[in-house]
């Protein structure tokens, strides 16, 4: 799988160092990808995910997976305006 430029990769330090496959926190930082992923991420978290891809193995193969799939489903999702005559019936329901 090819990264694309704004993919966190391992640096060339990092790879001199002893990689962990497990993650003892995998859902948080599965919050975190999403986070990234959906450019919602604090500069923090990005930070913080950044040092963690640099030594953590099933956290760089979780990002790289979900980004894949994120860009599999928006080459793949037509985008259409949603017709007013639908957005006025939602807005009423909501109001109401």
């Amino acid at each position: 799988m090819n990264a694309s430029p704004t993919t966190p990769s391992v640096t060339e330090a990092a790879q001199d160092k002893v990689m962990k496959h497990t993650c003892d926190h995998h859902a948080q930082c599965m919050k975190v990808i999403q986070a990234i992923l959906d450019d919602e991420a604090t500069d923090a978290e990005k930070e913080h995910f950044r040092v963690n891809m640099d030594k953590c193995i099933p956290c760089i193969e979780s990002y790289r997976l979900e980004k894949c799939i994120k860009d599999s489903l928006n080459q793949k999702i037509a985008k259409k305006p949603c017709p007013e005559s639908i957005l006025n019936t939602i807005l009423s329901k909501i109001n109401s």
